[in-house]
């Protein structure tokens, strides 16, 4: 199995639960030139990525090139409770995907 391009913690304090990711991916615009060809490197980012509690959505970013390189990711969300299990999953412009689940802390 692959490793995974996720890392993620997620702790509830007074309700509300905060998030925090950061996740390994190149995040081209297919603007930048290869210094050595002089050819554009294609665009490769991440479309979208959802965070999911208890079998509903509690979060959905759609991105697009502009985003940096291996992107960190932070929000809040009240209604999950401390060792309640969060999946955090990405798909991106070249079919790629990943995901993992995580538990509250």
């Amino acid at each position: 199995m692959a490793k995974s391009t996720i890392k993620m913690r997620a702790k509830e304090k007074g309700g509300v639960v905060t998030v925090k990711a950061l996740m390994t991916h190149p995040m081209e615009t297919g603007s930048r030139k290869d210094s050595k060809t002089g050819k554009l490197i294609p665009a490769h980012f991440i479309q979208e990525v959802v965070c999911e509690h208890g079998g509903s959505t509690v979060m959905t970013a759609m991105w697009s090139g502009g985003v940096s390189t291996n992107p960190y990711l932070s929000f809040k969300f009240s209604g999950a409770s401390k060792g309640d299990e969060l999946k955090l999953s990405w798909t991106d412009n070249q079919g790629g995907s990943d995901s993992m689940v995580g538990k509250i802390r």
